[in-house]
């Protein structure tokens, strides 16, 4: 298991890096959110307060 798969709060600086990647284009929501096993909408809602 990863250190990502183990986290059990996320920070605001650990939604971040999800966030940009959305943002930047170099991956899809889903797939930002499966490594964590995160559902679709809360990486979506980050990205929203990000904005």
């Amino acid at each position: 298991m990863t250190m990502e798969e183990n986290i059990k709060r996320w920070t605001a600086k650990r939604r971040t890096a999800p966030v940009v990647k959305v943002n930047q284009g170099k991956t899809a929501v889903a797939g930002a959110s499966r490594p964590f096993g995160l559902p679709l909408s809360e990486i979506g809602g980050w990205g929203g307060d990000a904005k």
